[in-house]
């Protein structure tokens, strides 16, 4: 159990060390330095989306016909259809954009600016807490060794994530501990939704590969629908893909490696 709960804690420790980074970096973060972590970020996430999600689904459903796979592509479709209705209630707002998403609300736009990484969140605690969910069961097809190289995956993609939520709030006049604070908070979500996942999913070995690929269905909503366009706007769009690429190659590693 000790295990569970430090691979469940080891993303937000990731968070809060990028929201930390406002009590160190004076200057507004450059345009170029957005444009890669969040590439670098979105190729972590499609990584861990495919070889610690998918591919196990697949391998525990998959007996080479159409129903074998079915279960995985129900639940890849509920995961999207899940952070779509998200995505479309939750009030939140993007940095470089003025325009509110979800529900009109009167909320302060740190605020928004906040639940929109909250958001991002929901899908990697949820990743993260089916994984852990499965060892407990007995899923074969899952080790520890693996659920820990998702979690310090997410760790790492979740540092680029702090900073840019607490570096862009220092700049528009919160104090570093506010922002700090706000950074550290949005990452609060993902080991709740770890947790809470873990909870609801109390001997389900056989429903594991739907559980998965919903997982990674919700998190590549996120990466398609949010992180991809913002590394891809405005000039020097390369920089955002030489990210993605470096940060597919090192979730890829930390896959093959652990």
């Amino acid at each position: 159990m000790e295990n569970i709960i430090i691979g469940l804690a080891i993303p937000f420790i990731g968070t809060t060390l990028g929201a930390s980074m406002v009590f160190f970096i004076r200057n507004k973060m450059g345009e170029l330095s957005k444009k890669m972590l969040l590439g670098f970020a979105s190729g972590i996430m499609v990584a861990a989306s495919f070889w610690s999600l998918l591919q196990p689904a697949i391998e525990q459903s998959s007996d080479g016909t159409f129903m074998g796979i079915l279960p995985v592509l129900l639940g890849f479709g509920a995961g999207m259809g899940f952070l779509f209705a998200l995505d479309s209630l939750i009030p939140h707002q993007h940095l470089d954009n003025s325009k509110d998403e979800g529900l009109r609300s009167s909320l302060p736009r740190s605020t928004k600016l906040a639940l929109a990484v909250a958001l991002h969140n929901i899908p990697e605690g949820m990743a993260v807490g089916v994984v852990f969910a499965g060892i407990l069961s007995g899923d074969t097809h899952l080790t520890l060794a693996g659920a820990f190289a998702l979690s310090i995956g997410m760790a790492i993609q979740n540092v680029p994530e702090g900073a840019i939520i607490s570096m862009p709030l220092r700049s528009e006049g919160k104090s570093r501990r506010q922002a700090f604070t706000l950074g550290m908070l949005s990452g609060l979500v993902e080991p709740i939704a770890a947790i809470v996942t873990l909870l609801f999913l109390d001997n389900t070995a056989s429903a594991m590969p739907l559980l998965l690929s919903f997982a990674a269905g919700a998190m590549l909503y996120v990466i398609v629908e949010e992180l991809i366009p913002e590394s891809q706007m405005g000039e020097h769009s390369n920089i955002g893909t030489i990210g993605f690429a470096l940060g597919f190659a090192l979730m890829m590693t930390l896959d093959s490696v652990l």
